[in-house]
């Protein structure tokens, strides 16, 4: 599952990702980051198995948690198949048809938001 995570000023000051690690005994994948001295966003990744006990962990340390749906959202009538995704994706979230169109395997996207910057028409964005 992956969650968007945003901290305060207090917060982000607090080894949060540790401590939800050792309470849980749950991997987390840090995704993306952006952290500075008065907030911080991360973007985790966590076994779906364990994810209520994480997110429990996480808001009792005075995190904001919300839930992402992992899927990529292509526009059809701006795309124009040039493959710039498929060739930056690091997990082969893209591939061509017979027809030689980019395709979309949802269920890969980590979330990592490098499509959407390499995507030359705005195509591609997250949600």
């Amino acid at each position: 599952m992956m969650l968007e995570l945003k901290f305060d000023s207090k917060a982000v000051k607090e080894p949060i990702i540790s401590i939800a690690t050792l309470e849980t005994q749950a991997l987390i994948n840090i995704i993306r980051a952006s952290i500075g001295a008065r907030q911080g966003e991360l973007v985790v990744e966590v076994d779906d198995s364990k994810a209520d006990d994480v997110i429990k962990v996480f808001k009792k340390h005075g995190v904001e948690v919300s839930k992402i749906d992992r899927a990529i959202v292509k526009d059809e009538d701006k795309c124009v198949h040039c493959g710039a995704c498929l060739s930056i994706c690091p997990v082969e979230v893209f591939s061509l048809d017979e027809e030689k169109r980019v395709v979309i395997d949802t269920s890969k996207c980590i979330h990592c938001g490098v499509c959407v910057k390499v995507c030359p028409v705005g195509a591609l964005t997250l949600p």
